[in-house]
């Protein structure tokens, strides 16, 4: 559905990215992170044909954005971080305007608007000046106008951005039950925001993709074995020896807890090996109380932190450099 394909962009001689590329499937949340500056939005910008590409081609329903654009904007919408709203208007008004200007028809516009105002709860909200919103219902009517036209694609740069928790919440369930009937890009330097919405990430730094799969994939990747939390109630030094003579065992620590509390153990086997059954047997055939046995996968935050604080691990994650040592 969408395809980016070596796509850089130059402002002057600083380049804002270099030589991106991915694939979107359809009905794919894709979650596109990075910190600030990293070259988000300036892909979304190239992505929905607000700016042209320096270098390369993206593809929209098989529509090119730069010769095709008109036919591939059919496609998508677009929420851009700062949401273009006339906010002397009402949500119908803008709406309706939206509508127009995309071409549709003043039937079709107002089974749409009745639709979306449903989707993105507004109904108490349809005839309020949209000066009078809070940033959150602002932030809806935003994704309305982006699925009025029923867009194949939609792209969403920081879409919770600057919105109170509960809001937050709200949106992002919003945006989680638009996947499926769009392919959705969502753009973010906010990490819960991929793990909860998102069945793949890509992480951009500096410019450049640095990472691409599912966050547990990369988590795998990057720690390089399986990982098992076990709450044992037993004497720990006995407990610790007898969880590391295990086979398939490579390290296990004692974590430290609150004082007082059921001690927690780590333990770390290779890539592929199950010792969980092994683990729980261990504890039990001892005659100690196991209260806890978990499987661990790092968290996003730790991907992410590792993966643009450490050079040394680009490499570890990168897909090309896997196909060329497998060659």
């Amino acid at each position: 559905m969408i395809e980016v394909n070596g796509v850089s962009k130059m402002f002057g001689a600083f380049p804002a990215i270099s030589d991106i590329s991915f694939k979107v499937e359809p009905g794919e949340i894709l979650g596109f992170l990075g910190p600030n500056g990293a070259g988000k939005s300036t892909t979304m910008k190239i992505i929905t044909g607000f700016m042209p590409p320096t270098d390369g081609n993206v593809t929209i329903a098989g529509y090119d954005i730069v010769t095709d654009s008109l036919e591939a904007r059919k496609h998508i919408g677009y929420l851009p971080e700062t949401v273009p709203l006339y906010t002397d208007m009402t949500i119908k008004d803008y709406l309706e305007y939206m509508g127009r200007l995309r071409g549709m028809s003043r039937d079709y516009i107002n089974q749409r608007i009745s639709e979306v105002i449903d989707i993105c709860n507004l109904g108490d909200y349809y005839s309020t000046i949209i000066s009078k919103l809070s940033k959150g219902f602002r932030q809806r009517v935003g994704i309305a106008q982006a699925i009025l036209h029923e867009p194949d694609v939609l792209v969403l740069d920081e879409p919770t951005i600057g919105i109170d928790p509960i809001q937050v919440v709200e949106t992002r369930q919003l945006i989680k039950n638009l996947g499926g009937e769009h392919t959705l890009i969502v753009s973010t330097h906010i990490l819960p925001e991929v793990s909860q919405i998102c069945e793949r990430v890509i992480i951009i730094h500096e410019g450049q993709i640095i990472a691409e799969d599912t966050p547990e994939n990369l988590a795998q990747r990057l720690v390089g074995s399986e990982r098992v939390d076990l709450d044992v109630k037993g004497p720990q030094q006995d407990v610790l020896v007898a969880l590391q003579q295990v086979e398939g065992v490579r390290e296990a620590v004692r974590l430290e807890g609150q004082p007082g509390s059921v001690p927690r153990y780590r333990v770390q086997s290779e890539l592929g090996i199950e010792i969980r059954a092994e683990l729980a047997s261990t504890v039990i055939n001892s005659g100690w109380g196991l209260l806890r046995l978990d499987g661990v996968i790092m968290s996003l935050e730790e991907i992410f932190l590792r993966l643009t604080t450490e050079d040394e691990l680009i490499q570890q994650v990168d897909p090309t450099q896997e196909d060329a040592s497998a060659e």
